[in-house]
Parts: structure tokens; C-alpha cells; sequence
């Protein structure tokens, strides 16, 4: 399925039936939609209508028309989505890395859109701006500032994307990432796309204004959101260390549950599928 938005286009994987309730996955870095390749079947055998889109900027879906590869920009796309997919106050909405980072503002702008939502490995963006004042997360997400420098346009690809292959490993130690990587070098092997996924990072440090557009979204940033959230975090994780969390539930919504899954590290669904999946159904049911 491919969806045009305002300022990219959106190519979509998709499962279930669909009269089911809207559920849409948006993935993270360096990854692509193929990470939903266990839980978007798992939600369309429970009746869910899933849409998984390769993210802005990822091939094969369109670079952004504006450049704009902010986090509220992702948030919007998901909300877009659901508007012209014609979604209800049923539809849930699930996030891993980036994509978890979006799903705060997304349903924090538009609660009316969203029943529930979920979030895999990227805390609310207060709590993971507060543990960037931290020496260890800051020598943890160094890749972030690195990827300011253009030099990583030419650095990241080398040797067939091993940057990506030892990020994978440093993040989820002991998951084999083979399958994942053939998905993410595809993805990102044109300079443009790379660019777009490196853009994330970059939008997150830039001083250039904020589009006026999105003037709603942006303001959702560090809202109180009024959407229950279900938070999961591999114990393990690499990238985003779970040592330095605070205060993870004063952040969430009424209703909002908080879990970390053993034997796990950034890459959570992955490596322990069948626990996110008991996780997110037990949510979902609530």
C-alpha cells in the first residue's frame, strides 16, 4: 500500500482483516519495517487491521519534500495515517526507537484518534532528555553526535554498513542481526536515503525553525499525554540504558503501564518476541 502525504509518500506493509481496528508500527534506527516482521501478524491474528509504513526518508518509501525529518514530523505522519485510512478511537499505536519516540506526541496531539498505545525501548522524551545529563548515557548515545558531522555520510556505508552491524551489536548483545541487516543496507544503500535517516539525529540539534504546520505536534513534545501508554525495555539494552531512568511513570498517562523484559536489549521484540507480545496483548485488553 503506498499512502501520499503532504510531504512524503509512505510505502506501507500491511496484515489483517480490513474492517479490524487501526493498528500502525512505525520503526526506528537503523531499521526498517521488516522488525515488525513477528508482532504485525501476531496483532492481525488477534483482528487488528496493521499497517506498517517504512519511515520518511527509508527507502522504499519517498524522502521528505521539505527536508523535514523532525520527530514531530513523524508523529504526524502516523496521525495522517489514521486520518486517511479512515481509523476510529479503537486504533493503537506502537513505536520502537524512533517510531517510539513519535508515538508520545502523536497521541498526545490527537488523543481522539488513539485507544492505547505502546512503546518499545524509547522512553517519554523528558525522561530521556534528563538521562542525557547523565556521563554514561551521554558516552552511550555518542553515535547521536557523530552523526552531526557530515563525515558520517561517507563513514556510516563503509564495509558494507559495518557501523550498522556493531550499533546492532552494542545494543542488543548476542542477537544475531543478519536477516535485519540485509533489510537495513537496502533500505539506506542510496545517499539520499541515508541522509534522511541520518537527518533524524540532525533535526534534533538543528536551529533552523520548526514547521509552522506542525505547530500542534511540536507543542505535544513534552505535553502531559492523555493516552494510556504501555512502556517495555530490554533490561539489556545498549542504547538507551535503562540505569538512568527516573521517574518513568510520572510521564505517563493514567492507566499507563511500565515493564523491562529480561534477556533483552534494544531490540526487545526481536529477541523476546513472545513476552512483548503477552505484554502488549495483556495491555491492549485492559
Amino acid at each position: 500500500m503506498t499512502l501520499e502525504l503532504e510531504d512524503v509518500t509512505l510505502d506501507c506493509a500491511t496484515y489483517g482483516p480490513k474492517d479490524g481496528p487501526l493498528a500502525v508500527c512505525l520503526h526506528g534506527f537503523p531499521d526498517t519495517r521488516h522488525t515488525f516482521r513477528f508482532l504485525a501478524p501476531h496483532l492481525a491474528a488477534k483482528g487488528y487491521r496493521v499497517i506498517v509504513p517504512s519511515m520518511r526518508g527509508y527507502a522504499p518509501s519517498s524522502i521528505s519534500r521539505t527536508n523535514n525529518y523532525h520527530v514531530a514530523a513523524l508523529a504526524n505522519d502516523a496521525n495522517r495515517i489514521h486520518e486517511l485510512l479512515g481509523g476510529d478511537g479503537r486504533a493503537v499505536l506502537i513505536g520502537h526507537d524512533w517510531g517510539g519516540g513519535a508515538v508520545y506526541p502523536a497521541t498526545a496531539a490527537e488523543p481522539e484518534r488513539w485507544h492505547r498505545c505502546v512503546s518499545l525501548a524509547t522512553p517519554p522524551l523528558a525522561v530521556f532528555g534528563q538521562s542525557l545529563l547523565t556521563f554514561t548515557q551521554l558516552r552511550a548515545s555518542w553515535y547521536m553526535f557523530y552523526f552531526q558531522s557530515p563525515m558520517a555520510d561517507g563513514v556510516v556505508p563503509l564495509h558494507d554498513f559495518d557501523f550498522v552491524s556493531r550499533l546492532w551489536a552494542e545494543w542488543s548483545p548476542g542477537y544475531e542481526a543478519g536477516e535485519d541487516l540485509v533489510h537495513v543496507r537496502k533500505a539506506l544503500e542510496n545517499e539520499e536515503n541515508l541522509k534522511a535517516a541520518l537527518g533524524y539525529y540532525r533535526a534534533m540539534f538543528s536551529g533552523e525553525p520548526l514547521d509552522k504546520s506542525l505547530a500542534h505536534v511540536q507543542a505535544a513534545l513534552f505535553m502531559a499525554p492523555t493516552v494510556p501508554a504501555l512502556y517495555l525495555h530490554g533490561k539489556d539494552d545498549g542504547c538507551i540504558l535503562f540505569s538512568n531512568f527516573v521517574n518513568i511513570s510520572d510521564h505517563l498517562a493514567p492507566g499507563s503501564k511500565f515493564h523491562v523484559v529480561t534477556n533483552a536489549g534494544h531490540f526487545l521484540h526481536l529477541e523476546q518476541p513472545e513476552a512483548v507480545h503477552q505484554a502488549i496483548d495483556s495491555f491492549l485488553e485492559l
